[in-house]
């Protein structure tokens, strides 16, 4: 009789702290996720009354320190918004990050981490630097995904866990795919995916399995860290034909001589020989645009037949 009471006294322990977790997880995920989440919205007006400026630079560092992470230099503007969750836009020729504060707080408290709302950040921001919002498609879950690659990438370079990086997406997605997002479980792997391929980079380089400057600095909302602009470098010898990759056609100068090389720079040859680098080749996880070009702080994409479009979507030249 006693080991029938224990068993059911034991049994009734382990249904209250499962119950305790199902609803503090169902009312969170009520309060938080009635709306579609993480969308590449492209309707939305950052410029409208109802929108309002930033109310804590805590949310502009934690943009910085992700920028940071890339080694990019920010080309869009973080607005705090009237929207329901966050969202990448593209209004009047103009790069937006809008972003709900009191729906990043709930995630933060949900998941009781503050790479929640970092993780959601930058999922956001690879929509902009992955060429999503050239599109007016709308969301789509191959979109989605290379976003969410791009999130766990960049929190495992800021010294995120596994865990950490896929908490918030964890909490918020559904199930099961829709026309818009992928499944959770896509979801996750996708994440863990960039985090991984983050970790390989940083054991290659022999660096630490976490940063712990970088942690804290989420953890204290530190004051956001610049980095300065590479000045176009000036090259005096002249370009040898073996280093050539390819050669660039721009629409609009179309008898200037422009090469990427085996560095994967981009070079203007003067008319006396001399060489400029005006931008650096790097890859994206976009299969549409796998490549864009850093040319004075102006992103030209590069899709997957060698043509090159501006933010716009607009052809500008292409590779031969």
């Amino acid at each position: 009789m006693q080991k029938v009471l224990f068993r059911f006294k034991h049994g009734l322990t382990r249904y209250k702290t499962n119950m305790k977790i199902y609803l503090k997880k169902l009312i969170l995920m009520v309060t938080v996720a009635l709306a579609p989440v993480l969308a590449s919205a492209t309707d939305v007006n950052p410029t409208d009354k109802t929108s309002t400026t930033l109310k804590v630079t805590g949310t502009r560092d934690i943009v910085q320190e992700i920028i940071n992470a890339v080694g990019l230099k920010p080309r869009f503007e973080l607005r705090a918004a009237d929207i329901e969750n966050a969202a990448a836009v593209v209004y009047n020729g103009k790069r937006y990050i809008l972003y709900n504060d009191n729906f990043l707080n709930k995630i933060n408290n949900a998941v009781q981490t503050d790479w929640g709302g970092v993780s959601i950040l930058a999922h956001e921001i690879g929509h902009h630097l992955n060429g999503h919002t050239l599109s007016r498609g709308g969301s789509n879950p191959g979109d989605e995904l290379e976003a969410d690659e791009f999130s766990g990438f960049v929190l495992r370079k800021m010294g995120a866990s596994l865990g950490d990086a896929q908490a918030a997406i964890s909490l918020l997605s559904e199930e099961q795919t829709s026309a818009t997002h992928p499944g959770r479980r896509y979801r996750l792997a996708a994440i863990s995916k960039g985090w991984n391929n983050a970790e390989t980079q940083i054991l290659a380089s022999g660096g630490n399995a976490g940063d712990a400057t970088v942690r804290e600095s989420i953890a204290r909302r530190s004051e956001p860290r610049t980095t300065a602009t590479p000045a176009r470098q000036q090259v005096s010898h002249r370009l040898d034909s073996q280093s050539i990759l390819s050669k660039v056609t721009f629409s609009r100068l179309p008898q200037e001589q422009f090469y990427v090389t085996k560095q994967l720079n981009l070079v203007h040859v003067s008319r006396n020989g001399e060489l400029n680098v005006m931008g650096k080749l790097a890859r994206t996880n976009s299969k549409r645009f796998p490549y864009y070009f850093d040319i004075e702080d102006q992103p030209v994409f590069v899709t997957d037949a060698g043509l090159l479009v501006n933010e716009d979507g607009q052809r500008v030249g292409y590779l031969k």
